[in-house]
């Protein structure tokens, strides 16, 4: 071979070193790159799936709450209309109706009052 095709050889190999040492960090860079892209949109899913199911819990919960509201509210009107003796004829079927809670219970059978 001739001194110049020798020459070309080396030339030709160095600049493929140097590119080869050029580009490698640039690709693992891309691939690290990538990598981190699809663990964020992994935990950024799964942080929307946690989101959605706390925010249908509590949904649910509100739905309880006003539901529980509503029945306080009810209950609260009853006793003023007790209280305002609108209710008098409601006083046996409200009292054994709410028998089975003890806080409408009294100490003693003896203590009932009788309205007949």
């Amino acid at each position: 071979m001739s001194t110049g095709a020798i020459i070309a050889i080396i030339v030709v190999v160095l600049v493929l070193i140097l590119l080869v040492a050029f580009l490698m960090p640039r690709m693992g860079a891309r691939r690290r790159q990538r990598e981190l892209e699809r663990r964020r949109g992994e935990v950024a899913d799964a942080h929307r799936e946690e989101a959605s199911s706390r925010a249908a819990r509590a949904e649910e919960a509100e739905r309880i709450a006003e539901a529980e509201r509503a029945q306080a509210e009810a209950h609260e009107a009853r006793a003023r209309l007790h209280e305002r003796g609108l209710a008098d004829d409601d006083l046996d079927t409200e009292h054994d109706r709410m028998s089975g809670d003890s806080r409408f219970e009294r100490d003693t059978p003896e203590e009932r009052p009788t309205t007949r």
